[in-house]
């Protein structure tokens, strides 16, 4: 048997916003945009750079009840780890796009971490293995 997971979603407050901020600032790609109109929604697909396997859903909070989600979807804890290749590069070029970073870097046993919140404060560590 075989399995793996595709995306994650990430529940946010609109799809152009989340967009600015993941790919314009975060430098994320753009995989897939399309409009589904029986649901009067859109399926939007994000990844960083040269990413492979599991991806990002941006989905829209479409009812009230999903609304306090936005930001929130672990209850305050790091909800997403996106691991890089070169820790320094991509914290300066993240803090230059004015990406708000709520811990700074740290060398841990496991690597270089930094704590860092989205456009809706969902943290992230931005993680160097090794």
């Amino acid at each position: 048997m075989k399995q793996s997971i595709a995306h994650v979603a990430l529940v946010v407050r609109d799809y152009d916003e989340a967009l600015a901020f993941y790919v314009g600032q975060l430098g994320f790609v753009l995989l897939e945009d399309t409009y589904q109109p029986e649901q009067d929604k859109r399926w939007v697909v994000i990844a960083p750079p040269g990413a492979v396997g599991t991806t990002l859903l941006l989905a829209r909070a479409s009812t009230p009840e999903q609304e306090p989600f936005v930001g929130n979807q672990a209850g305050g804890r790091v909800f997403l780890f996106l691991e890089t290749d070169d820790f320094w590069r991509d914290y300066q070029r993240m803090v230059e796009a004015g990406v708000h970073f709520v811990r700074p870097p740290k060398q841990e046993p496991y690597g270089t971490v930094a704590v860092f919140e989205d456009l809706y404060g969902t943290r992230w560590d931005l993680i160097q293995r090794g």
